[in-house]
């Protein structure tokens, strides 16, 4: 192989590692969604509170989600009703990862003792349960 060749390759290779080396892992772990609901009391300056808390929750309470392995936590809200939809592991133990999430830092305790003083549980649920989990009832997939 002549040197220009050589050079040419090396500057390939070079660029195709670059290339590589920039890309993002893919995550072949199998995750499911889960979709609970839960309702707000009825004060709008609560309601208006709770909503203020998530628009800045706090560093503590991401990191604990993080590192209890939540993939995903989105929260919509339709008046008083909060719906939450969460994204996990499929093989996820809610009630472990709530106790890691919870337990990483002590703000993380406190971020859930004040979320709950603006909650109430829906129809149907069991004393002291506020949060419902759903049963999913359709799907659409377009592959």
């Amino acid at each position: 192989m002549n040197r220009r060749n050589y050079y040419s390759l090396w500057i390939l290779c070079s660029l195709a590692g670059l290339f590589l080396s920039c890309q993002k892992p893919v995550d072949h772990e199998k995750t499911k969604d889960l979709v609970f609901v839960v309702n707000l009391v009825d004060d709008e300056q609560k309601v208006k509170e709770y909503l203020a808390y998530h628009q800045k929750v706090w560093p503590e309470v991401e990191a604990g989600f993080k590192k209890a392995g939540y993939r995903k936590i989105k929260l919509y809200r339709f008046n008083r009703s909060v719906v939450m939809v969460i994204t996990v592991p499929e093989n996820a133990d809610l009630n472990r990862m709530g106790q890691i999430a919870e337990a990483y830092d002590k703000k993380c305790k406190e971020w859930n003792q004040r979320m709950d003083a603006y909650q109430i549980g829906v129809d149907g649920v069991a004393d002291g349960q506020k949060w419902a989990q759903t049963e999913q009832i359709y799907s659409f997939i377009n592959p």
